[in-house]
């Protein structure tokens, strides 16, 4: 896709992260919470793109654009703070093509940030590592870090103390993501922890460790949103190798060996329950 006017237009995936698990240890005064998690990335996810252009400015279309704001957005966010960083007077035409559901779980708005700097480094001719990207993304977010690689690792901290783990067993396995289109406040399912350490994440192989593991934060959504207790039963009837829910939620997801078996899963969902949002892919 080009504009006679701008030139060629170069894009960014933001890939949709989960959570294989999410152990919630304490609270912390600053209003963080100290946890263990597990990231993993689909390879699929919304869309980043850029033109040349006066000022940053951004535009936003897709399925779930409505009510997004272009200017008090993460994305803008990530890109003026990439620019006073790194002295760039240059411009840059975002647009974003808003696929995942807002307020889901899935790293939307974080992924949308990381995406953009990988972007913005990459058409401003920066050469700033991962690392460093990662780096500048900490004050945008507690999961933008985490994005900026978008590969399986482990977080501790706030989420932002990164660690590569061994993924054979995980990479490219088939995935299906599924919604409710309720969307959920990460500040009011944190409030809702119970506030019990229910233990640390298990130093075993990536998917015992998610299996044996759990997500803290699944049973304060639950009690705010009942449905996911029929949409996690849904996906456990499709017998996945796990099936969890992302985050703070709403989005639940589920492991499975073949993108066949993901594909006849979501097809089940979707005839068992009406008003859900589904993607699937792969592993990255």
């Amino acid at each position: 896709m080009s504009d006679p006017d701008f030139g060629e237009t170069d894009s960014e995936t933001a890939f949709a992260k989960i959570n294989l698990a999410l152990h919630v240890r304490k609270r912390l005064a600053n209003g963080y919470h100290e946890l263990e998690t597990i990231f993993a990335f689909l390879d699929a996810g919304d869309l980043i793109s850029v033109q040349p252009g006066d000022g940053v400015a951004l535009e936003i279309s897709g399925p779930f654009a409505h009510g997004l704001s272009t200017s008090d957005n993460l994305i803008m966010q990530a890109a003026k703070r990439l620019a006073e960083l790194s002295d760039v007077k240059q411009g840059a035409r975002l647009h974003l093509d808003k696929r995942l559901p807002v307020a889901s779980g899935i790293g939307g708005g974080s992924a949308d940030a990381a995406a953009t700097l990988r972007l913005l480094n990459r058409f401003w001719g920066l050469d700033h590592s991962l690392a460093e990207l990662a780096d500048i993304a900490k004050p945008l977010g507690a999961d933008v870090p985490a994005c900026v690689a978008s590969n399986t690792c482990r977080g501790t901290g706030i989420g932002q103390d990164l660690a590569a783990i061994p993924d054979d067993d995980l990479l490219g396995r088939a995935a299906l993501l599924i919604n409710p289109l309720i969307p959920v406040s990460t500040a009011d399912i944190f409030a809702a922890w119970d506030g019990v350490d229910r233990g640390p994440l298990e130093n075993s192989p990536v998917i015992t460790a998610a299996r044996n593991g759990r997500n803290d934060l699944q049973k304060p959504a639950v009690a705010l949103v009942p449905i996911l207790t029929d949409l996690l039963q849904l996906l456990e009837n499709c017998q996945p190798i796990i099936a969890r829910m992302s985050g703070s939620g709403a989005t639940c997801f589920a492991l499975f060996e073949t993108m066949a078996e993901a594909e006849k899963a979501e097809r089940n969902c979707r005839q068992a329950m009406e008003n859900v949002w589904t993607m699937t892919g792969k592993i990255r």
